[in-house]
């Protein structure tokens, strides 16, 4: 097994805490991304409406939750961005539960599931007012890349990536 399956596997074990693969019609995912975006349109200010709309959720097809004590924590997702690159979305955490590692543990669930979907990479952006993100990314091991896709020639995004090893070209994906 993995190091990224592992920290997956301890959360799945523990009393307190759960680890959920779904959708983005999962109403918990619903209720922590509705959050993140009310944190976004204050930490965004005058951008927010521009990094909004590459934010929908109608193209995400796998989202993970935590669950502490049966209560919805920390989210992520994944979306399709090529063959070979998944794009990591929504990452959030509620602020009474941010230190605790429960980001860095979507994240490793979100690696570990683009590498079952037979994806070679992760890529994401984040803006340059959220200093935790961008110390949680490179934590895990990605790297500054330039910016891509509509965040290019965005001064106030940070774009990164990482490589996810070898995987299987025979793998499907569900985009």
């Amino acid at each position: 097994m993995n190091r990224i399956r592992t920290a997956a596997a301890e959360i799945n074990n523990s009393k307190n805490m759960a680890v959920k693969r779904t959708t983005a019609t999962d109403e918990n995912f619903i209720l922590l991304v509705n959050d993140l975006d009310k944190e976004l349109a204050v930490t965004d200010g005058e951008d927010h409406a521009f990094y909004d709309q590459f934010n929908k959720l109608d193209a995400i097809k796998h989202a993970v939750v935590i669950f502490e004590n049966d209560r919805p924590v920390s989210c992520g997702a994944l979306k399709y961005y090529s063959n070979e690159t998944a794009e990591v979305k929504r990452m959030y955490t509620s602020p009474d539960n941010r230190g605790k590692g429960n980001a860095g543990k979507v994240l490793a669930e979100l690696e570990a599931w683009a590498k079952e979907l037979g994806y070679k990479r992760c890529v994401l952006e984040t803006g340059i007012n959220q200093p935790e993100a961008i110390r949680l990314y490179f934590k895990s091991g990605y790297q500054r890349i330039p910016n891509y896709g509509q965040y290019a020639g965005v001064e106030k995004s940070y774009c990164f990536g990482k490589s996810l090893g070898n995987v299987a070209d025979s793998k499907k994906k569900n985009h």
